[in-house]
């Protein structure tokens, strides 16, 4: 098939990659030039393990996969056009969807044939139908839109499109065609039995929402858990894995930590807040999820305190800045809070991240260090703080951390040492809800 990709973000790169992977010629849009350039030299925007790779095999074997400004000609060439730009949080906590709209506005002016017009972004329901009144406003083509969205986790997207638990498709009732054409499309990555969802878009748009709102809230439940654990005297770990044994609980997402971050948790959280409430219902599960959230980002920092009293001149190493392993994301990551935090209290920050320097260097400057290695992080620390649980930190040289740090203080948010291990190697070691 031939398929138009507007927005060369994480969703709109991972998607067009993907598709083009499995044969289909995909054209990629962007009004940014200066990405649209370096994405033809074969460089990436962001960092997504695997996505270089295909991004380059694909772009250089036969043009499947093209990048372009020009998204008349795009839309003119492709059978099915995906909107997949951003949809940041407005100051009331709603998705604000100028950009979708704008996109869906010259679609319309561009579209010279029927085309299936698929909304990928991440989107309040009743998007479809302001996209649809849209583009009719600027077309007499017959067109169809469609609602479909992404559930990829950063730092295993490729591997989630390819092989994906679900897929749905969100159409209006009785548009056969375009439901086709999407079953068609995905066809080749449901080869194993992972069911194509066909349902309204109503339902379609608010299933991404339901996902993550329900996952961010284990993260939060968890997080509560674990502080009652530290309360009460039992041990985090050890709850986890008998509820997680519970088959109608399951193991995922109940590790406690220093919070929850990233595009979609924090955002999407906060969206179905402020659309529950514009429809008169106050959703006081999800307001709660976030006010966790957002307290345990400051629990980590209270630890530290309440070691070492005052904060003022001490040297805090940090390991881990973006949000999650195995990306460079720093939105809403949990370090932001904490390095804020440690700064206002007089504190000097080193940190280390694999991926996420750059990013961190744009938000901080030259207010903390960013180190290029782990262990120079270290050296004359008052303490180590584990933020991201990259797996480089999991299996250290515990006897080089203890020589290069001031004192053997580590402030573990992610739970990936053992206490009694840490112990033994001579470390005073705190962790969450153990």
């Amino acid at each position: 098939m031939r398929i138009a990709v507007v927005g060369t973000g994480y969703v709109g790169l991972v998607l067009g990659a993907c598709l083009a992977e499995n044969g289909n010629n995909v054209a990629c849009v962007d009004i940014d030039e200066a990405k649209i350039a370096m994405l033809r030299a074969g460089r990436m925007p962001i960092y997504e393990p695997g996505l270089e790779e295909m991004v380059r095999r694909n772009h250089a074997a036969e043009d499947r996969l093209a990048f372009t400004t020009d998204l008349a000609a795009a839309v003119r060439a492709s059978e099915i056009v995906f909107i997949a730009v951003g949809t940041p949080q407005g100051e009331d906590g709603s998705a604000d969807l100028q950009h979708v709209l704008a996109v869906a506005r010259d679609i319309g002016r561009a579209m010279t044939k029927y085309t299936v017009v698929v909304d990928k972004s991440t989107v309040p329901v009743g998007t479809a139908a302001r996209v649809r009144e849209t583009i009719a406003k600027e077309t007499s083509c017959e067109f169809s839109v469609v609602s479909n969205p992404e559930f990829m986790k950063q730092g295993a997207a490729v591997e989630d499109f390819m092989k994906p638990d679900r897929v749905v498709i969100g159409i209006e009732p009785g548009d056969e065609r375009a439901a086709a054409l999407m079953k068609e499309l995905y066809a080749p990555f449901t080869r194993t039995g992972a069911p194509i969802l066909t349902m309204d878009t109503a339902s379609a748009e608010m299933s991404k929402y339901a996902a993550n709102s329900i996952l961010a809230t284990r993260i939060s439940f968890m997080n509560e858990i674990a502080n009652v654990c530290e309360a009460v005297g039992a041990d985090v770990d050890e709850v986890r894995k008998a509820i997680g044994s519970d088959r109608r609980i399951g193991t995922s997402f109940l590790f406690p930590g220093v919070g929850y971050g990233g595009s979609c948790f924090p955002k999407d959280v906060r969206a179905l807040v402020k659309s529950a409430a514009d429809r008169g219902y106050d959703f006081q599960i999800l307001r709660a999820v976030e006010a966790v959230n957002c307290a345990q980002k400051e629990r980590l920092v209270d630890k530290m305190q309440a070691h070492f009293g005052r904060l003022e001149g001490r040297t805090l190493a940090l390991w881990g800045l973006a949000f999650k392993p195995r990306t460079d994301d720093m939105r809403e990551a949990p370090a932001i809070a904490i390095i804020n935090r440690l700064l206002r209290l007089g504190a000097l920050v080193r940190a280390y991240d694999p991926e996420a320097t750059s990013t961190a260097r744009r938000l901080f400057g030259d207010r903390i260090a960013l180190c290029d290695k782990s262990y120079d992080a270290l050296a004359g620390a008052d303490a180590l703080a584990i933020i991201t649980e990259w797996n480089e930190f999991r299996e250290p040289d515990f006897q080089r951390m203890r020589r290069l740090l001031k004192a053997p203080v580590v402030f573990d948010g992610r739970n990936i040492y053992s206490p009694a291990h840490m112990r033994a190697l001579g470390f005073t070691y705190y962790s969450i809800g153990r």
